[in-house]
C-alpha cells in the first residue's frame, strides 16, 4: 500500500517505555464489559482469558460492581509526532491512521455529518486503556469508553507468523478494522448491541457479537475500496488472507479443537472474507448492514 508520502496522524499517544504502578483496573466492571466484547479485535479469544485472569490476580470483579483507581503512569510519554518516529511499524500505523481520518471525514462529510477520529494508543507488553488493563496477548483493540484504539505493534509479527498474513496492506486492514469499531460507537451501535447482549444469553450475546465484528470487517472494506489508488498488486488478496485466518473456525481448527458456531464471535473465515469483500466492492457504508438477514 502506498502510503510513503503521507502525514502521520496528530491523535496518537504512546505508553511504550512506560512503567504503571498502583491501582488496578479502571473504570470497574462496565468498563472492562465492553472490553471483553470487543478485546476478540485481536482475532483470537486469547484476549478476554488474560484480561479476566488479570482482573482476577489484582482481586477485582471482572463482571461487574465497584472501581478501581487506574494505574498511574511512572514514565513521561511521547508527542505524536515522536510516538510515530520511533520505528517503520510505528509509522506506516499512524499513515494508516491518518488515511482512515480523512475517508472517513470525508464520507462523514458527505452524509451532512462531521468525523471525530479515534485516539490511538502504542503500547508494549502492558499499558493502561479507558476500558482496564492492555496486554500484547490481546493484540489490537478498540475501547470505546475512551475511543481510542491499542495496539502493541509486536502484534505485526504475529500477523505474519502464527497467521501467515503477511503484508503491509494486512497490517493496515487491522487498524482500518478497529477504527470499524469507532464509527460503530459514533453511530451508536455498540450501546445498541450491548444492551440487547445484556438478555440475549450466551450465544445470543455472541451472535450479536459476530455481527459486530463483520460490520467492522466492511467497514474496513469501505475504508480500502476509497484508497484504489494508493493499493498495488497483490493488496486486497493480502487483505482476505488475514481475514480468512482470523475466523472463528479457522481459528478453533488450529488450537485442535472441533469449530463450536453457539461459541463464533467474529465469524467463520468465509464469513470474515465476505464482509471484507463487500466493504472493498461497494465503497458503501449503508451495504454493511450484518444485522439484518443472513451473515
Amino acid at each position: 500500500m502506498k502510503l510513503d508520502d503521507y502525514r502521520t496522524s496528530d491523535n496518537v499517544g504512546d505508553q511504550r517505555g512506560q512503567r504503571f504502578g498502583g491501582g488496578g483496573m479502571g473504570g470497574g466492571g462496565g468498563g472492562l464489559g465492553l472490553l471483553l466484547s470487543l478485546v476478540g479485535s485481536r482475532f483470537g479469544l486469547i484476549g478476554v482469558v488474560v484480561v479476566i485472569g488479570g482482573a482476577m490476580l489484582l482481586g477485582i470483579n471482572p463482571f461487574g460492581g465497584g472501581s478501581a483507581p487506574a494505574p498511574q503512569a511512572v514514565t513521561g510519554g511521547k508527542s505524536a509526532a515522536q510516538a510515530c518516529a520511533v520505528d517503520a511499524d510505528s509509522r506506516f500505523s499512524c499513515q494508516v491512521l491518518a488515511n482512515t481520518e480523512d475517508i472517513w471525514g470525508q464520507i462523514f462529510s458527505e452524509r451532512g455529518q462531521r468525523y471525530t477520529p479515534a485516539g490511538f494508543i502504542f503500547y508494549g507488553g502492558t499499558g493502561q486503556s479507558g476500558c482496564g488493563v492492555a496486554q500484547s496477548a490481546m493484540g489490537p483493540f478498540y475501547c470505546p469508553t475512551d475511543s481510542k484504539i491499542y495496539l502493541d505493534t509486536s502484534f505485526y509479527a504475529e500477523l505474519r507468523q502464527r497467521f501467515g498474513a503477511a503484508g503491509d496492506f494486512a497490517q493496515a486492514y487491522v487498524i482500518a478494522h478497529e477504527v470499524g469499531h469507532h464509527i460503530q460507537h459514533l453511530a451508536g451501535t455498540l450501546d445498541e448491541v450491548r444492551q440487547r447482549q445484556a438478555s440475549a444469553g450466551q450465544a445470543g450475546g455472541n451472535a450479536l457479537q459476530v455481527r459486530v465484528e463483520l460490520q467492522a470487517d466492511c467497514y474496513a472494506g469501505v475504508w480500502g475500496a476509497h484508497n484504489r489508488d494508493r493499493l498495488e498488486p497483490g493488496d486486497i488478496e493480502e487483505g482476505l488472507t488475514a481475514a480468512s485466518a482470523i475466523g472463528d473456525d479457522t481459528l478453533q481448527r488450529a488450537a485442535g479443537q472441533r469449530p463450536v458456531p453457539e461459541s463464533f464471535t467474529h465469524g467463520t473465515s468465509e464469513q470474515r472474507m465476505k464482509w471484507l469483500k463487500r466493504g472493498l466492492e461497494t465503497g458503501d457504508p449503508a451495504q454493511c448492514d450484518t444485522f439484518s438477514g443472513v451473515i
